[in-house]
């Protein structure tokens, strides 16, 4: 029989994420991650066999995180758009500095040049946006936004303003991301609110 885990594959996720925020993609190692968890590195190889396959797993749980930040703003907001703006912090929570950002952008290196990874952050940006998409046919529902709206087009723009604040925040922000997101996104919807 083996023995339960001491540390949960969840909890080695978080570390990777922490190494991740703190020294990028180069410096996200096994030995760092697993220092951060309190594992070996060998248990860590044991458990995943390589960094590749331990980032590659880190990834695929991009759906579900992104599933649970929406779930759980939706159950916490008093209205849709609420939720929207709340889901979106919760995506960017971790990150409390611009070289925070930059270094959980340099992951971005390998889902442009690697198909594996590729294909799991596509899915999470098409889960991410469908999940805006439902917030705001919502919305359009509750009279948040104006009847008629193409919620689907909407939250396309949405989703690319989102990311835009991701990439331009580290350059020009001149107050804290969560508020340069808020305000780019409210400008979005503005003239399609009654």
């Amino acid at each position: 029989m083996a023995r339960p885990r001491a540390v949960s594959d969840e909890l080695v996720f978080e570390a990777t994420a922490a190494v991740m925020r703190r020294h990028g993609l180069k410096g996200t190692t096994v030995a760092a991650v697993a220092a951060e968890a309190g594992l070996s590195a060998a248990g860590l190889v044991q458990r995943f066999g390589s960094k590749r396959q331990l980032l590659l797993d880190f990834a695929g749980r991009g759906e579900a995180a992104t599933d649970a930040c929406f779930t759980t703003a939706r159950a916490d907001a008093a209205s849709p758009l609420e939720a929207l703006h709340a889901a979106l912090a919760a995506l960017t929570a971790q990150v409390r500095s611009r070289s925070d950002l930059a270094n959980n952008l340099s992951f971005l290196q390998l889902d442009l040049t690697d198909e594996e990874f590729r294909v799991l952050a596509a899915a999470n940006a098409h889960r991410a946006q469908s999940r805006i998409d439902e917030l705001l046919r919502e919305a359009v529902a509750a009279g948040e936004l104006l009847p008629g709206v193409d919620a689907g087009a909407l939250a396309h723009s949405v989703y690319l303003t989102y990311n835009g604040v991701l990439t331009l925040w580290p350059l020009t922000g001149s107050s804290s991301l969560a508020h340069e997101l808020r305000a780019a996104v409210d400008a979005v919807l503005r003239p399609h609110r009654p």
